[in-house]
């Protein structure tokens, strides 16, 4: 089969997904797609043996999609470009003392909780793993997702501030929750790219140096290219060629980076900002704005629905473990209790200082979802037992975080706004 008919399919599927949420399930479009994804994958494998063609066809179809590939070197680009080009750099200034501290030592915290008390549970269990590939699990699920909460909560009133500390957070600690796992990666003797399964020593000077490389490095060059790109945007004034010239820097940049082993994520959301925010007041017409704003965000509804159908799907090749589905279902308080800790220690003193929204721990935590992101990196793993097992607990804890906690959010930000009330 063909890439082209390959993506067709796919498509045509999310689209069909798409239409059948809207018509009759109702639910937010990304929710309803991966709804009606899983839903059909569970009927394949409740199907399989009355019909095994059938599920091995579409088994079949899923594991030509090299998903990690697909999201980490493909989609993140233009997810993570569509996101920052429409957030605001004023609203971003105001609250960057929570977001940083949320994005940065919040997501370190909460690798190393995570990778802990996953680790001491699997012991207990007697699946037990080296305490290193426990930190590679706790480092893929710290990175938060707010694509499917983001419009439940605008829909339900919640404040700019929270709006604006949820959605910066999710920009930033995706991009270091990559370069941590792969620096785990390394360290664990995981890194299939080195070719060796050896682990390596645990060095802080040289993680140092390196996390400084990704991030600076990532930094350095999205300046460069970003002032160069907003330079071309302010001396044409015609909006084709200037939605061309956001897209290639959306492509171009992430590629440059992920080549020069620099953080690519981070250095698309600096891009994405700067011709979001500077480019857009200086060098852009309204006319040029409108159709700027209306492309990236069509861009972002299609992946975003396609993004969440391959998770639904993802269920196919899920390798089923009775004892693994139990560490998975176990997996979810942990992830929820380690959200719940990092955003107390950070948010309970910064409240004693400035002023935050009513419920803003709750609904931090709440609204901390998980996404396409950890299972790309979970299924970039090495294969093996190892990879299933975390699989298989990354899958549950996101399909929980997607379909629980994305569903109730609008209940959880209402009941936290009105008993935080006076």
């Amino acid at each position: 089969m063909s890439v082209f008919s390959l993506v067709s399919i796919l498509i045509t599927l999310a689209a069909v997904s798409s239409y059948f949420n809207d018509r009759y399930i109702k639910l937010p479009t990304t929710i309803g797609v991966m709804l009606v994804a899983l839903v059909a994958s569970l009927a394949l494998i409740l199907i399989s043996p009355y019909n095994e063609g059938l599920r091995d066809e579409a088994t079949a179809l899923v594991a030509r999609i090299d998903f990690d590939q697909v999201v980490l070197h493909g989609m993140l680009a233009f997810l993570l470009f569509a996101a920052a080009i429409h957030v605001k750099f004023d609203n971003l200034s105001r609250e960057w003392l929570p977001i940083a501290l949320l994005a940065v030592a919040g997501t370190l915290m909460s690798t190393f909780i995570v990778g802990t008390l996953t680790w001491l549970t699997l012991d207990w269990m007697g699946l037990g793993i080296p305490f290193l590939h426990a930190l590679l699990f706790g480092a893929l699920i710290s990175p938060t997702d707010p694509i499917a909460v983001v419009a439940i909560m605008k829909s339900v009133g919640v404040s700019q501030q929270l709006e604006s500390q949820i959605s910066g957070e999710s920009l930033f600690n995706d991009g270091l929750g990559v370069v941590v796992f792969l620096v785990l990666l390394q360290l664990s003797g995981l890194d299939a790219t080195e070719g060796s399964h050896m682990s390596s020593p645990i060095d802080a000077a040289a993680i140092g140096m390196l996390l400084l490389k990704e991030v600076g490095g990532a930094l350095l060059l999205a300046s460069v290219v970003g002032y160069v790109a907003y330079q071309m945007l302010k001396r044409v004034d015609n909006y084709q060629v200037e939605v061309l010239l956001t897209l290639a820097l959306a492509m171009g940049l992430y590629a440059l980076a992920d080549g020069l082993h620099l953080s690519a994520p981070i250095a698309v959301v600096i891009a994405g900002l700067f011709v979001g925010n500077h480019g857009r007041l200086f060098a852009m017409s309204e006319k040029t704005r409108d159709n700027v704003d209306t492309f990236w965000e069509l861009i972002d509804e299609i992946l975003n629905v396609v993004l969440f159908f391959l998770i639904g799907l993802e269920l196919l090749i899920l390798p089923i473990e009775r004892a693994w589905l139990v560490a998975g279902a176990l997996a979810i308080p942990i992830v929820l209790a380690a959200r719940g800790f990092c955003v107390s220690i950070i948010m309970g003193p910064l409240g004693r200082v400035t002023r935050q929204s009513p419920g803003a721990i709750r609904i931090l935590t709440w609204g901390g979802l998980r996404g396409g992101i950890s299972v790309a990196m979970a299924l970039s793993l090495p294969e093996g037992e190892l990879r299933n097992l975390v699989l298989t607990l990354t899958y549950c804890v996101v399909v929980f975080s997607i379909m629980v906690q994305g569903l109730t959010m609008g209940k959880v930000i209402r009941l936290s706004s009105r008993s935080s009330a006076p």
